[in-house]
């Protein structure tokens, strides 16, 4: 039996002009939007609609606006139907709140106060992430284990296949980078980033957001979501938590994770916020299944 998969992206998707038109087009997006600048105490509808996008790019800023956007778009997509889900990352928070895991209200709260801790961390211990082009994982892996002697470094994001992304500090970054090279990786390129997420380095993070999630109501999903950490699909509220808190320091195994929802019985996964990224890494990890994007007003009154 054919089922529907919904994907929720993370950072790196955004862009200024995000969700003006669903503010324009919906009185019930328009009342999510200023809900969330209410609730947050910032201006964060005005950052994504108009930027500038130094402020958008900011962590803190960066991870309400993209949950936010796909958040407002499973509200007034109310009538479609998934099977099951996962996020990418952030997008996970995006993925809990759909399946009824989490309220909107919280879920908001916990992705800014999540930016801001990662933001933090990335002050206080600065690291380093970068892409790794044709390498397999355990190839990859083994190049992180060599580098570390100039540092800590690990793979970060199993993305697609032959595309990883590594994250630690600087040294032991750039001499992964350099090995990865030696070895023959088709591409090997630095970030853009604030921190070295998903690395050992966003361990105060982690701890200041394990707090806020036991303080957190969270109930069981309603649907399967497949976590990061585990790729395998989970459902209960203890489950959810823990996985969460240690998603900060884990690799996003997102290659394992598609490949596990199509076994499901995937075979349509629909990407729901800003961006096209996860549509591309589906046909990159299974070439059969149908994508379908979901961003603008236009996508859901078509």
């Amino acid at each position: 039996m054919s089922r529907t998969a919904f994907l929720f992206p993370g950072q790196g998707s955004q862009y200024v002009g995000m969700g003006k038109d669903l503010y324009d087009g919906s009185p019930q997006a328009r009342e999510l939007f200023d809900a969330a600048d209410r609730l947050l105490d910032a201006p964060l509808s005005k950052i994504c609609f108009e930027g500038p996008e130094e402020e958008l790019r900011q962590t803190v800023n960066t991870q309400p606006a993209i949950f936010l956007h796909s958040i407002v778009l499973t509200r007034l997509m109310a009538n479609a139907h998934g099977d099951m889900a996962a996020g990418h990352s952030l997008g996970e928070y995006s993925a809990l709140v759909w399946s009824g895991a989490l309220t909107f209200e919280d879920g908001l709260k916990l992705v800014r106060l999540r930016g801001r801790l990662m933001q933090q961390a990335g002050t206080e211990r600065p690291g380093a992430m970068a892409a790794v082009v044709g390498l397999a994982p355990a190839r990859v892996e083994e190049i992180c284990v060599q580098a570390s002697q100039d540092g800590v470094v690990q793979a970060a994001n199993f993305n697609s296949p032959g595309q990883i992304v590594i994250s630690g500090s600087v040294g032991g970054v750039r001499r992964a980078m350099g090995i990865a090279r030696e070895r023959g990786a088709k591409m090997v390129r630095e970030l853009p980033v604030s921190g070295a997420f998903h690395s050992p380095l966003m361990e105060a993070a982690k701890r200041g957001l394990k707090e806020a999630l036991e303080k957190t109501a969270i109930r069981d999903a309603a649907i399967p979501v497949y976590a990061n950490v585990s790729a395998q699909p989970v459902q209960k509220a203890d489950q959810i938590r823990r996985l969460l808190s240690e998603q900060l320091t884990s690799p996003v195994r997102w290659e394992e994770t598609i490949r596990n929802m199509a076994s499901a019985g995937a075979s349509t996964f629909i990407e729901v916020g800003p961006g096209k990224v996860l549509q591309g890494l589906v046909k990159r990890i299974r070439g059969d299944a149908l994508t379908q994007g979901v961003e603008k007003f236009t996508d859901i009154s078509e």
